[in-house]
């Protein structure tokens, strides 16, 4: 089960702490690649691979936050004997939350949860792209500039991509927050001066989530802002990272 949900690009022999990244609506552990070659080998990198997509693709797509969330806590038992930060983008950003307060509740509290691009949990938006034409679902995929475009436009590799896609946005779409204590790990929120899914004001509610500490940072660009800005997130995370472990040492990128 946790070898299906987990993907290690990058094996750390001794790390100080490991981030789980959670992607996005149709997105895939591949997405981090980049981040796991770039984090510090102290930090070794896990991203999660959900169902019915590249080597899952024959597996059932999961349809709700719930769903993904108790499985993701399941496959990250093994990898909690050193201290875990959660980075998620979008979608992530929910799945991430909701795992972190199953962690939380199992008395495992997180190095941080860092939120990208999606506000706050209890920020309700009324958005139906999972109840559209496919016609509909691809032009709100091409308008986040969040897959390639050739992609798209190729109809056998598009068959096989929609579902997923699509059961990803009915999850986020038909999620509740379900009121609950506040999560006792610091929570930074990061987000596009442009993103048309999340507001600046949206955003800032995640500060009401947490009883630690809260940062906003804001970078410029629209809802993937982040693939121009991988150094800088890199930097934050890590940094927040070694802070936290007391090793402030280490470097802050892995040599190559």
């Amino acid at each position: 089960m946790g070898a299906d949900w987990v993907r290690r690009f990058h094996p750390s022999p001794r790390p100080i702490a490991r981030l789980v990244c959670f992607p996005h609506a149709g997105g895939s552990a591949s997405f981090f690649f980049p981040v796991s070659e770039a984090m510090s080998s102290s930090i070794e990198v896990l991203a999660l691979q959900y169902p019915g997509r590249q080597d899952r693709r024959a597996e059932e797509p999961l349809t709700s936050v719930q769903d993904f969330a108790r499985n993701a806590f399941d496959a990250l038992q093994p990898w909690a004997d050193v201290p875990l930060v959660f980075f998620g983008h979008s979608m992530g950003a929910v799945i991430a939350y909701e795992v972190a307060r199953l962690f939380d509740d199992a008395d495992t509290v997180l190095l941080g949860l860092f939120v990208s691009g999606r506000r706050g949990p209890a920020t309700y938006r009324d958005e139906r792209v999972h109840l559209m034409p496919d016609e509909g679902v691809v032009s709100e995929i091409v308008n986040l500039n969040g897959t390639d475009s050739g992609l798209l436009a190729d109809k056998e590799i598009l068959s096989m991509i929609l579902p997923a896609i699509r059961s990803d946005y009915r999850a986020i779409e038909t999620y509740r927050y379900n009121a609950s204590r506040k999560l006792r790990c610091p929570i930074t929120a990061m987000v596009g001066d442009n993103d048309p899914k999340a507001t600046l004001d949206e955003v800032r509610t995640w500060q009401e989530h947490t009883s630690g500490d809260f940062e906003l940072q804001v970078f410029g660009g629209g809802h993937f802002y982040l693939t121009g800005h991988q150094a800088a997130i890199i930097n934050a995370i890590s940094d927040h990272v070694l802070m936290a472990c007391g090793d402030s040492a280490r470097p802050a990128v892995r040599e190559r």
